[in-house]
């Protein structure tokens, strides 16, 4: 058995979850109302798929709007694909969940950011053990995010 209950994952694991069951229900259903997301992923994963002039224009992280136009959604268990609306040329998106680093859905006020250990990881590998030095901050790993800048009046 486990040292500890590693919580973080199990969250992670859990929002993602629900990032597949909300978009399974869009592409079964469509957007209902007034909902539509703002979902910003991490380029450089290696299981991300986009057109090459979009991944030079946004070599880490990209942000799409998924709301008017939008063709094709696809889920699976790890991953969506979306066919979206750039400047009048449709082009193909593949995003493995793992990649997801906010899910935003500003006509409800909900979203979901994911934090990244990878420049923890970095300042771990310094290999300063002093220790005088202060305790590490606790790690954040998900967060529920308040939207109020995109309230609309």
């Amino acid at each position: 058995m486990a040292k500890s209950i590693d919580y973080g994952t199990l969250m992670h694991r859990a929002m993602r979850g629900l990032i597949q069951t909300v978009l399974k229900d869009v592409a079964r259903e469509g957007l209902p109302g007034a909902h539509h997301f703002f979902i910003t992923f991490d380029t450089t994963h290696p299981d991300v798929a986009m057109a090459d002039w979009l991944k030079e224009r946004y070599p880490s992280e990209m942000t799409v709007v998924i709301q008017h136009w939008f063709e094709n959604l696809e889920v699976t268990d790890e991953q969506f694909s979306v066919t979206l609306n750039f400047g009048n040329s449709p082009e193909p998106l593949v995003i493995p969940f793992d990649a997801v680093r906010t899910f935003i859905d500003p006509s409800v006020e909900f979203g979901l950011r994911f934090e990244s250990h990878d420049e923890e990881e970095e300042e771990d590998e310094d290999g300063d053990d002093d220790p005088d030095d202060d305790p590490p901050e606790p790690r954040h790993d998900a967060e529920i995010v308040r939207l109020d800048r995109f309230r609309k009046n």
